[in-house]
């Protein structure tokens, strides 16, 4: 009889013990498996809200404010740049594509947004994807109160095309109607928790709306940030246009990616780690568990390691034996933990999509996985050393005889 079918046996017939032990440790790996999906969807949302443009040009003060509140309409803004300046960075020659972004309104609890028809035309999202509609259409440049509403923001509030809403600015709600004429398709992107409205209406909500539309209000538009995509005119061409704007006085320049995946590292990839080490704990703990239960078994064994022994066997094999079975052991709760986590995943998909936008799947693999199995056995040989040189030091004669 192989080793591994003598190891079998052994696990058979402590069914109980072996089947908790192993359920200790599918728990453990498990969880490893969820923190590293899981940090793979944040990674991957996060990201996903600086694509599209190069550069996020706002007034001068904190670049991560900046980043947060224009990217991902968190926090307050960090100030206003005058509109004009816009118009600037617009006609300048090494500008692809410019559009301005304005806040401060909000319509239960989802940030409204000044912008323009550029946004969802000429700006593209994760992996120059063109923005397109679940329902309706863009809103258009000269009808100043139409508005485009987020698939997440849609189905919270239940704004559906044709639907009217107000926008609310601190505890006063203003008294014009937007008409929402299109819904954004599911983007995986802080554009999905927002209201766009046209710049112009945003504008006019704050003024009387007749002088604006005789008169115009060009002069009284500040904004909060521009949207910047640079024209490849020249190697680092991005580089040597935000090097123009910080070096002058009126606004600053930010590369998104860079800030993101400074806050990122920063934030979420430390709590990831603790995160990571807190499983891995619980792993090496269920290890333990698994050397526990096969050396308090020594003693209910001594006279079948005694008979093996005199049947032939040798030290060197008796201690294999319970090397094997602590691997076996170890990999049957890696092996149930992976598609206990991977079960989870799939059970949670809808839900993760929902929040975050980020498709996966219970079949969704990430590299750092293939590290557990020889992790597994790795462990299993360190716990199972102590157990294994019990039974290597067997008195056969002595087993024997005390053994009816």
């Amino acid at each position: 009889m192989s080793l591994w079918k003598i190891a079998w046996r052994s696990i058979q017939q402590r069914s109980l013990a072996s089947a908790l032990t192993a359920i200790s440790m599918a728990l453990g790996v498990s969880l490893v498996v969820g923190v590293l999906v899981v940090h793979s969807v944040v990674d991957r949302s996060f990201r996903r809200g600086g694509e599209g443009y190069d550069l996020v040009v706002g007034a001068k003060g904190g670049q991560q404010q900046l980043v947060l509140n224009t990217v991902y309409y968190m926090g307050n803004p960090v100030g206003t740049i005058p509109y004009s300046y816009f118009e600037e960075i617009d006609e300048s020659p090494w500008t692809e594509t410019a559009v301005p972004v304005s806040m401060g309104h909000s319509y239960e609890d989802f940030r409204v947004v000044g912008t323009t028809p550029d946004m969802f035309d000429l700006l593209t999202y994760r992996d120059q994807q063109e923005y397109a509609f679940a329902k309706g259409e863009n809103f258009k440049a000269e009808k100043p109160f139409e508005a485009v509403v987020g698939a997440i923001a849609a189905k919270k509030t239940g704004l559906d095309v044709g639907d009217k809403f107000r926008a609310v600015h601190g505890e006063d709600t203003h008294k014009q109607d937007f008409t929402v004429v299109g819904v954004l398709q599911r983007t995986g992107t802080p554009n999905d928790r927002a209201l766009f409205v046209n710049m112009d209406g945003f504008y006019q909500i704050h003024n009387d709306a007749h002088k604006c539309a005789s008169e115009g209000c060009d002069h009284e538009k500040r904004i909060n940030a521009i949207l910047l995509c640079v024209r490849p005119l020249a190697p680092g061409q991005s580089r040597i246009v935000a090097r123009e704007i910080n070096n002058g006085k009126d606004a600053q320049a930010v590369f998104p990616a860079k800030v993101i995946a400074e806050l990122f590292a920063g934030m979420i990839g430390n709590v990831q780690l603790i995160l990571l080490i807190y499983a891995v704990m619980i792993v090496v703990v269920a290890g333990i568990g698994i050397m526990v239960s096969i050396y308090n078994s020594m003693s209910d064994r001594r006279h079948d390691i005694a008979v093996m022994r005199a049947l032939g066997a040798s030290r060197s094999t008796v201690m294999v034996v319970i090397l094997v079975e602590s691997i076996l052991l170890s990999l049957g709760g890696g092996l149930l933990g992976l598609l206990l986590g991977h079960g989870l995943i799939g059970a949670l998909a809808p839900v993760i999509v929902e929040h975050t936008g980020v498709t996966v799947n219970m079949f969704q693999f990430r590299p750092e996985e293939l590290i557990l199995i020889p992790g597994l056995i790795v462990l299993a040989t360190l716990v199972g050393y102590l157990p294994a040189m019990s039974a290597y030091r067997t008195d056969v004669a002595k087993s024997l005889t005390n053994t009816p």
